[in-house]
């Protein structure tokens, strides 16, 4: 519980990534599960990558303005994505760890495993020396993929954007989007003991249902498993 202390000092929080293609809904589901979070006394923190901090935050409008894709391509992002990741680790996601609070990050690592790693073809060992550098240890202690149909993804975040333009992955095509939700799932089942694959293909109220229980099965003690959600 990220509520209990050990000498004196907040027991360290926990770590929770949620991943997935364009419109699977990662967002809306992280403000659903800080609510049932909150509602059960456990200190929430909101981020999100790229961005997160404010230098990060720079970088993600790089980011997903193209402009790594036209500099050197996947590689070229892959470089801005770690930098970004570095002051968001050190100056947000660390710290709110250490004080105790669940930290709920909308994408992280396996986004750019996913996108520069299967998708931009960017060398394991480059991808693993960026991890070093810019993570170390650290992993989530759990981490939500949320898993979509390509068609109703993309209708999803068509229908988000409106009028505005689409950023860099947006404006990938059907086959890029295909590819990169089988990369997903099969992060999902190389490591089933970090990640859960839910099938957010339905009503949001259904979909939020079962990360809660995703939640409460992997993190939470049972005098929290009896929380009943809002």
């Amino acid at each position: 519980m990220a509520e209990d202390t050990m000498n004196g000092a907040a027991a360290r929080g926990r770590f929770i990534t949620f991943e997935g293609g364009e419109g699977a809904g990662k967002s809306t589901q992280i403000k659903l599960l800080a609510e049932r979070l909150n509602a059960a006394r456990i200190r929430t923190v909101l981020t999100r990558e790229p961005g997160g901090s404010p230098g990060a935050e720079i970088m993600r409008h790089m980011i997903l303005s193209g402009i790594g894709s036209l500099i050197g391509g996947p590689q070229a992002e892959t470089l801005l994505f770690a930098a970004a990741r570095d002051d968001h680790v050190h100056s947000v996601i660390e710290p709110a760890l250490a004080q105790g609070s669940f930290v709920l990050c909308d994408r992280f690592s396996d986004s750019t495993r996913a996108y520069q790693g299967q998708m931009g073809e960017v060398p394991p060992a480059l991808l693993n020396a960026m991890q070093r550098v810019t993570i170390g240890d650290l992993k989530p202690d759990l981490t939500i993929i949320l898993d979509v149909p390509v068609e109703v993804g993309v209708k999803r975040a068509r229908l988000r954007r409106g009028t505005t333009a689409p950023d860099r992955f947006e404006a990938e095509s059907l086959d890029f989007h295909r590819r990169l939700r089988e990369a997903y799932r099969q992060i999902a089942a190389d490591e089933p003991q970090r990640c859960v694959l839910i099938d957010a293909n339905a009503k949001v109220k259904t979909v939020a249902g079962k990360v809660w229980a995703a939640v409460q099965q992997r993190l939470l003690s049972s005098k929290v498993d009896q929380v009943q959600p809002a």
